[in-house]
């Protein structure tokens, strides 16, 4: 009998890690459905918002404020999670996020629900990163794909429920139970995060430094750029004085952050982001993939229903059946990277997109919604080949101590890229818009046009060919990044032991 109590007591405890292995998972995926939520289901509220507060000439600072405010973080929180450990940050960026949310329930007007919103996103940047971090944490590298294809899932479901979510709750409630439903969601994710995830003591340093000055200036730096960004061409000209004074700014605080980085003992992006080909290499493909989910995400809803005639409802419906196939192909992923390895089954993947994206304009014209929405299904098949067996395999490359700091930077040079797509693709559209209607307007402006049934056939056609545009740029960045994979990272990626 006392022979076989060890065994007991192992499977006893086995059975427990399990059962706390599960809850913390289900922590990380409600943190994760808060920040995946949060830009889709206040979309659809915008016109209610706006109703009752005011500030139509501002409201895009609604997403643009929360985009800043989490990209600029990533790098930050990447760093502290090394430094001091996930729990307590996932901890604080949560608290943050739910402060964020109380305050825009309470909104008087909007540039307050701005400035908060800016807040939700200062903990959104620690939900992103630090919940991407400990997936690989709690995983060895055989078994990672099951928490990434479940936190894939959680994305793909918000991007297809939430503008729903949005709508009844501004149609039927009001427009503030958008931010104050994440109240018990973030609530319960916390308690499991408090009661559940323990995480293993690990070596310190007898005192750890935290680059604050680093931190500060890399806040800064990539605030003023990224606002250079994404006002530029829309909110002043690009060649406008408030447009080279930011960006002039930004490329002095750029300067600085190099300064200030290479003297500090525990840089916030230490040098050896880039110096590694592998990590370096990942970085740029992720750049590239933000830039090419802009050209879908942003301008396939405006052509479903300029071009094909489709309701707003129809439109979403075309681009979220990308959002179905994306996990999916992420969690079969591994049977492939698996065989041939990380770097050649994103080649394979981001070479097919650039094929799918090219097959764009071919499209007849008017054409029907099944055509359109068949790519957006492929698409997002082979991106799930490409972006999963890069973000494992960049996780895999690191120990522990650097883990949080590698995700982080892939994490933001994606976001990066999605934010220089979008000022990219837009100066790209308007061009051909007005080189087809003899500058008569911008995207937004000839589509309040169709809307309102006064343009004529010639601008729908216009529009076409304007998105026709921005899918082989789409296209170029998916070679891009296929280049890069090719030429700069290691076909093998030099994996750790777990």
């Amino acid at each position: 009998m006392g022979s076989t109590t060890p065994a007991i007591r192992g499977g006893t405890e086995r059975r427990q890690d399990t059962r706390r292995r599960g809850a913390v998972v289900a922590a990380l995926m409600l943190a994760m459905a808060l920040a995946a939520l949060d830009s889709t289901v206040v979309s659809t509220a915008v016109p209610q918002i706006v109703g009752d507060l005011g500030g139509f000439s501002v409201f895009s600072w609604l997403f643009s404020g929360y985009l800043l405010a989490v990209t600029v973080t990533l790098p930050v929180y990447g760093k502290l999670s090394d430094t001091f450990g996930r729990k307590p940050v996932l901890m604080v960026g949560a608290a943050v996020f739910l402060l964020g949310s109380l305050l825009c329930a309470v909104s008087w007007n909007m540039g307050a629900l701005i400035a908060f919103r800016i807040v939700q996103g200062l903990g959104g940047g620690a939900l992103q990163g630090t919940v991407q971090t400990l997936a690989a944490d709690l995983y060895p590298l055989a078994e990672r794909p099951k928490i990434q294809s479940k936190l894939s899932t959680v994305w793909a479901v918000s991007a297809v429920a939430g503008p729903g979510l949005g709508g009844v709750l501004a149609a039927y409630a009001d427009w503030r139970w958008i931010f104050l439903i994440n109240l018990p969601i973030g609530a319960a994710a916390l308690w499991l995060i408090v009661r559940h995830l323990h995480e293993p003591e690990r070596e310190k340093a007898p005192r750890a430094r935290v680059d604050w000055a680093g931190a500060l200036a890399v806040f800064a730096c990539g605030g003023v750029l990224l606002t250079a960004l994404v006002q530029g061409g829309v909110a002043w000209p690009w060649l406008s004085a408030p447009s080279l004074a930011l960006f002039g700014t930004g490329l002095a605080l750029a300067a600085v952050v190099v300064w200030v980085e290479r003297r500090a003992s525990e840089p916030i992006i230490p040098g050896w982001v880039w110096r590694r080909r592998t990590i370096a290499a990942v970085n740029l493909a992720l750049g590239a993939l933000g830039l090419l989910m802009v050209a879908p995400s942003v301008f396939l809803p405006t052509y479903a229903q300029s071009v094909l005639g489709l309701g707003p409802v129809s439109a979403g419906f075309v681009l979220s059946v990308w959002t179905l196939s994306w996990p999916v192909s992420a969690a079969f992923s591994q049977h492939v990277y698996r065989r041939v390895g990380f770097r050649d089954t994103a080649l394979f993947g981001i070479g097919l997109a650039a094929l799918i994206l090219c097959a764009f304009p071919f499209l007849p014209y008017p054409g029907s919604w099944w055509q359109p929405m068949l790519l957006m299904l492929l698409l997002g098949g082979v991106l799930g080949l490409f972006q999963l067996p890069l973000i494992i395999g960049v996780q895999s490359t690191v120990g522990w101590s650097e883990r949080g700091t590698a995700t982080a930077s892939v994490l933001f040079c994606r976001q990066t890229g999605q934010t220089l797509g979008a000022s990219l693709f837009g100066a790209v559209a308007n061009g051909v818009l007005a080189a087809r209607l003899g500058g008569a307007g911008d995207l937004d402006s000839v589509t309040r046009a169709l809307d309102a049934g006064t343009a004529p056939e010639a601008t729908r056609r216009a529009i076409a060919e304007a998105v026709h545009a921005v899918y082989l740029g789409a296209a170029a960045a998916a070679a891009l990044a296929f280049v890069v994979l090719l030429l700069v990272a290691p076909r093998r990626f030099p994996v750790l032991q777990d």
